[in-house]
């Protein structure tokens, strides 16, 4: 299945757990799931770090996951154990986020901040609903207030241990008639 739905991007989540200690991991189940009010949507396979501390503080903290970090993001996927803060122990710059209290990834050149909105329950994973509360974006990606592709340069996970750096994108347009 993984190697059938692809691209996908890629989550690199930030949390904090109910005594304030970080977790950063990365998750390939991440897609928009609602434009207004904001939703992002992501699941946990299992019972991890990143489910259960969102479960005790309902925030999070979704950092673009780019081309240039690849080693950073695939090396928080680790067996680290909980407690663990990643990005402290992988040597990664965090800043404070405006509005929740995990922190953002100082190199990753986008992060949303989420609070909790709801989760569901699914075999052996948890769909996880996400409200946005904020975007915070880097200026050297934005042309004219908007967030650019090339500049952006995403990851993607595909099937087994494959990785996808940044297709090249194409313009076209929506047809305005049917036919």
């Amino acid at each position: 299945m993984t190697a059938l739905v692809v691209p996908r991007p890629i989550a690199w989540i930030s949390t904090v757990d109910a005594q304030g200690r970080g977790n950063l991991a990365p998750h390939s189940f991440f897609t928009v799931a609602c434009a207004n009010p904001p939703i992002l949507a992501f699941t946990s396979v299992g019972e991890k770090d990143t489910l259960r501390n969102v479960r005790e503080t309902g925030e999070l903290v979704v950092n673009l996951a780019t081309q240039p970090l690849t080693d950073a993001i695939n090396g928080s996927s680790a067996p680290y154990e909980h407690g663990i803060d990643e990005a402290e122990a992988l040597g990664l710059a965090t800043e404070p986020s405006e509005l929740v209290a995990p922190r953002r990834v100082v190199d990753s050149p986008a992060s949303i901040e989420c609070r909790l909105h709801s989760t569901t329950e699914l075999g052996d994973s948890t769909l996880v609903l996400a409200e946005v509360l904020l975007f915070s974006v880097a200026d050297h990606v934005l042309v004219d207030g908007h967030p650019e592709f090339d500049r952006l340069a995403p990851m993607t996970r595909l099937g087994k241990e494959e990785w996808a750096p940044p297709s090249v994108p194409f313009t076209l347009p929506r047809p305005t008639d049917a036919p």
